[in-house]
């Protein structure tokens, strides 16, 4: 099967979107991404994929920690913005939450520090002891086949 028809296949699976930080000599990094899932209850852990070319992958290695916010339906431009989708030459005001930098009023915000990384083809994983987290109300940003996504 060629590259195109597994993306397009992967596509059909709806996601939430979320934008993965951590922190490295005092200044932020981030991306968006949506491969994220819930590992473990006890302990309690989480997982990213990080594409191996992606600038935070050696970042988030160094500092040994990140935060995962999940978006809500009203925070597209922060997804399309840390994706690279769009331009902003203005500084970020993030929120800080467990000594790192999350998105503010986000439907939830998970810190974590790396409990183990796995190789898996051009993706590295990232296994997170959650360390702490905090959730609020509202309705999550959704992605299906390529586009945003809302719920009705």
């Amino acid at each position: 099967m060629d590259d195109r028809f597994f993306r397009s296949a992967m596509g059909k699976f709806a996601t939430g979107i979320t934008v993965v930080t951590t922190e490295v000599d005092g200044e932020a990094h981030e991306m968006t991404a949506n491969a994220f899932m819930s590992v473990s209850l006890n302990p309690k852990m989480v997982q990213v994929s990080i594409d191996k070319r992606a600038k935070i992958l050696n970042l988030i290695q160094q500092s040994k920690k990140f935060a995962i916010s999940f978006l809500s339906e009203a925070q597209e431009s922060e997804s399309m913005r840390f994706a690279g989708q769009l331009k902003d030459d203005q500084v970020y005001s993030f929120e800080r939450f467990g000594e790192l930098p999350v998105i503010k009023d986000a439907l939830a915000n998970i810190v974590c520090t790396v409990y183990k990384e796995v190789e898996a083809g051009d993706h590295i994983l990232f296994i997170g002891e959650v360390t702490d987290l905090q959730v609020s109300k509202g309705n999550p940003l959704l992605y299906f086949e390529g586009k945003y996504s809302r719920l009705t």
